[in-house]
């Protein structure tokens, strides 16, 4: 993770079926002497994602970014978009981990486990971080999203 990498407080929490991804970035990133914050699960045992997500999605504010992990990413995504405060984008690659951010302020990455390998999800997520709002003409549609 480069130097222009976001330095706001991250957290970062998972279901089950995310438990692996979420400790293998938690140690990616923690070596890059960035501060981020393990919400749980601290363990592989079956847990319910929306618990996890909604855990996280309440420590967001517009200061701090959020990661969260499922199998698919689907249900951490549905979950975290209720809060007000979340801009929860699901991720996939490259191209949309910077869309993402670029046109929709997203604060919290969305990656699915089980469709989303170790090395793509660390490329994803610096990306992620990277990547600062482009504002302008997104400004006004992300304001949109404010009203709903």
């Amino acid at each position: 993770m480069s130097k222009t990498f976001i330095t706001k407080k991250i957290f970062i929490s998972s279901d089950h079926a995310g438990y692996d991804l979420k400790n293998y970035l938690i140690n990616q990133i923690s070596k890059k002497k960035i501060k981020i914050t393990d919400l749980g699960p601290f363990s592989k045992n079956s847990v319910d994602y929306p618990d996890f997500a909604k855990k996280l999605s309440k420590k967001i504010t517009d200061i701090n970014f959020g990661i969260l992990v499922c199998g698919t990413g689907i249900g951490m995504s549905i979950m975290a978009n209720r809060y007000k405060k979340v801009r929860a984008s699901l991720v996939f690659n490259s191209k949309t981990a910077k869309l993402a951010r670029e046109h929709n302020n997203a604060n919290v990455l969305v990656l699915g486990s089980r469709v989303t390998n170790k090395k793509n999800a660390l490329k994803i997520t610096k990306i992620f971080f990277k990547t600062k709002f482009l504002k302008g003409r997104h400004l006004r549609r992300v304001k949109k999203l404010k009203n709903v």
